[in-house]
């Protein structure tokens, strides 16, 4: 087992840190992975540079934060369910995770975070966004931290997935869209407590929910229209530009973000693995 001594440097903020100083291909002992699961709890994503991960050391090392998720809109599309090979070429018209989002939040138990390691990445454009939710919520008045607390969102994944919305006429990366497939949807509060950290995040997202419970699209569209812009308000992001070996882990219960489609006339291949989560409460 190798012991590393890591160091963090915050790149802005609210949120996101680079972490130095380690190989993350190797066996690393527990105190590194401690390390380094305290820095991602500290900043919501941190990044690493100059990595050299295959399929089979990428799933090892995010095996020591959890079991492996598999996203079911995905499942069936290649021939390792527990990882997913994005790729985008110049003439996409769509790329994913272009909007504002949280990672499967129409899941009971959405994934705790995702480590995603840039294989052949742009020279410029096609950088990934991120913005702290508990930053978002610790931003709003007593008075809306009051009403939101007592809320809960309808998180589904009919305006992402599935044969009416056909994604894959668009995009190279592919998903499910069989006449079998039916959308997923569950109840999650409107603002979470983080299970680690304690701190109160909002958890809603553009992708996944366009109504509360108990309210109509048309009522909710208001309160949500407000929280989307807040969240998305730029002293509560970072933004993080690529390079060939580079690698984001997000804890999919503190941040969200987005990519950018602005990659122009460049090829770009990132691989993604997913950590299992909890209920959010």
């Amino acid at each position: 087992m190798r012991s590393n001594h890591l160091s963090v440097r915050p790149i802005a903020g609210n949120c996101g840190a680079e972490v130095h100083g380690v190989d993350i291909s190797q066996d690393l002992d527990d105190a590194t992975i401690g390390e380094i699961r305290g820095a991602l709890l500290d900043h919501g994503v941190i990044f690493f540079r100059d990595q050299h991960l295959d399929k089979v050391r990428h799933k090892v090392f995010a095996r020591r934060f959890g079991d492996l998720f598999v996203q079911p809109n995905y499942r069936g599309t290649s021939d390792d369910d527990e990882v997913l090979e994005i790729r985008r070429q110049p003439t996409d018209a769509r790329i994913v995770g272009e909007h504002w989002h949280a990672d499967t939040t129409m899941t009971a138990e959405p994934p705790m975070g995702a480590i995603l390691y840039g294989i052949e990445v742009p020279p410029y454009g096609g950088d990934t966004l991120f913005a702290s939710c508990a930053a978002a919520f610790d931003a709003l008045s007593d008075g809306m931290k009051s009403l939101l607390s007592g809320m809960n969102a309808v998180h589904s994944d009919y305006r992402i997935a599935g044969p009416r919305v056909n994604m894959n006429a668009n995009r190279s990366t592919k998903m499910r869209q069989d006449d079998e497939w039916r959308p997923t949807v569950n109840i999650h509060p409107v603002v979470r407590t983080h299970p680690e950290t304690k701190r109160k995040g909002l958890y809603v997202n553009r992708s996944h929910v366009d109504q509360f419970e108990g309210m109509t699209v048309e009522e909710s569209k208001p309160l949500l229209g407000f929280l989307y812009r807040h969240m998305e308000r730029p002293e509560f992001t970072c933004r993080f530009r690529w390079e060939n070996g580079s690698v984001a882990f997000w804890d999919n219960r503190a941040v969200h973000h987005m990519a950018v489609h602005d990659a122009g006339q460049f090829f770009r291949h990132v691989r993604r693995v997913q950590i299992a989560g909890d209920r959010p409460y």
